[in-house]
C-alpha cells in the first residue's frame, strides 16, 4: 500500500519497514517487494526504515 500509495500517501520508508518485517519470516513476496522499494530509496531512507523496524512493537 505504501509503496504505491494505495489508500495512503506514498511513503517508501513505511513500505520498506513493512516489507522488512514480513521478510523476516522468509516470505519470498516480501523479500522481492523490499528489494524493489529499496531501488527507489536513498541510503538515509533505508536507514530510517531499518530504525523503524528495530523500534516496532506489535499491538495487542
Amino acid at each position: 500500500m505504501y509503496a504505491k500509495g494505495q489508500g495512503v500517501p506514498q511513503d517508501y520508508v513505511q513500505a520498506q519497514m513493512w516489507w522488512n518485517l514480513a521478510a523476516v519470516s522468509g516470505k519470498e513476496k516480501a523479500i522481492k517487494g523490499r528489494d524493489i522499494v529499496a531501488k527507489e530509496m536513498n541510503s538515509a531512507q533505508i536507514a530510517e526504515a531499518q530504525k523503524l523496524v528495530r523500534e516496532w512493537k506489535p499491538t495487542d
